[in-house]
């Protein structure tokens, strides 16, 4: 796993590789695996690292791509838009992707 990535298609292939296969998406609890067919609760998955992209010519290709590990030990990706409206998400996972400025 590198420091930073020159694009976020690269760092989903060098990830891969890492063993972070599943494809998460957010839900209003926490994530989703639509291949696994399973949910996980904000409280059940750690994220381990985070990377920034931002695009060179459109605020709008700003994002982040969370490496995310679950309790019961499924590693996957979550890429999400930085700055948008967080919708329907829950208190507790908005609390979990939050960036600390110290990492």
């Amino acid at each position: 796993m590198k420091k930073s990535y020159s694009s976020l298609s690269v760092a989903i292939e060098d990830l891969q590789k890492d063993g972070y296969t599943e494809d998460f998406n957010l839900v209003e609890e926490g994530i989703e695996s639509k291949n696994l067919k399973r949910e996980w609760k904000a409280g059940e998955l750690d994220v381990v690292k985070f990377y920034r992209f931002e695009g060179m010519t459109d605020p709008g290709d700003n994002t982040i791509l969370y490496l995310i590990e679950t309790e019961d030990g499924e590693k996957g990706l979550l890429v999400d838009v930085y700055g948008a409206d967080t919708g329907n998400i829950s208190p507790e996972m908005i609390e979990k992707l939050k960036i600390h400025h110290d990492e």
